[in-house]
């Protein structure tokens, strides 16, 4: 009996600490779904926007590439290519590009580094949708890309399936703003960032100019639905893209953020007057 009573005081603690872990979950839980965010201009809960923000992107994916030439006018490709410059990836590079689903960030630097001649370097492509990494992985085998170099991971851009210091570089192109909890992004690119490792986001940004700010909004709201409906069948999901862009915050505001993530050394680039910004950072 003594023993049996020892054994059971020995067990307390943990399934006390069990139960809290499961209390506390549980808590989260409901908090997060009475918790408010924006979906666009819509409010919407947080516990509904990644499945909404996973349908648009689930409805484009086919499109996706056509509709970026079409509502940029072809500029998305120069910027892509700046920040694939700016990355500037030397030998042992290992990336993770996240949100990165039909690859237009990963085949950019598999070319750099052919071009450059780089040994020993690799980019793992994460995103949470599956039909944008499908597309993907048909545009690397119809490019010849080599299977060894390039790898497709499902997931979460706020609960990355990687360990700690994985990867040397870590990029977001036009992803982060349709994440609901952008400081959880911020904190899960600095865990699986080595010491030294380098943080890049393209983002859509705030214009520096007031007059070309509004002449981009007006292009904004009333050409691109009409585009998205014309090209791809998708007025709502396009309206959606449009307000998602307003809605994120401005270039010091979201330096300020990857800065509490832990980030040092962090600075950004507007481009085409601030249309998007390139933001940089280091895990020191």
């Amino acid at each position: 009996m003594s023993f049996l009573a020892n054994s059971v005081r020995k067990k307390i603690p943990k399934i006390l600490a069990a139960h809290i872990r499961n209390v506390s979950a549980q808590n989260e839980r409901v908090e997060n779904e009475e918790r408010q965010t924006h979906f666009g201009f819509e409010k919407v809960k947080e516990s509904e926007k990644e499945h909404k923000v996973h349908k648009v992107f689930e409805n484009v994916a086919q499109d996706y590439d056509v509709m970026n030439d079409a509502m940029s006018l072809g500029i998305h490709r120069i910027w892509k290519d700046y920040f694939m410059c700016s990355l500037s990836p030397t030998h042992n590079t290992k990336l993770l590009d996240v949100a990165g689903g039909t690859g237009d960030i990963a085949f950019r630097f598999i070319d750099y580094v052919k071009t450059e001649n780089l040994r020993n370097c690799h980019v793992t492509v994460t995103d949470i949708n599956a039909n944008m990494l499908e597309v993907g992985k048909i545009r690397s085998t119809t490019l010849k890309h080599d299977p060894n170099q390039i790898a497709w991971q499902e997931g979460n851009a706020e609960h990355l399936p990687f360990k700690d210091n994985s990867f040397n570089a870590y990029t977001i192109a036009f992803g982060i703003r349709n994440c609901t909890h952008i400081d959880k992004v911020l904190e899960e690119a600095y865990r699986v960032l080595q010491p030294g490792g380098r943080f890049m986001c393209l983002e859509f940004s705030q214009l520096e100019n007031a007059a070309a700010q509004w002449a981009y909004d007006q292009y904004s709201f009333q050409v691109i639905p009409v585009l998205g409906q014309l090209i791809a069948g998708e007025w709502k999901a396009y309206q959606y893209l449009v307000e998602s862009i307003r809605q994120f915050p401005n270039q010091e505001s979201f330096k300020q953020m990857i800065e509490e993530a832990g980030f040092r050394q962090v600075t950004y680039e507007n481009l085409t007057l601030g249309v998007v910004a390139i933001h940089s950072g280091f895990k020191l």
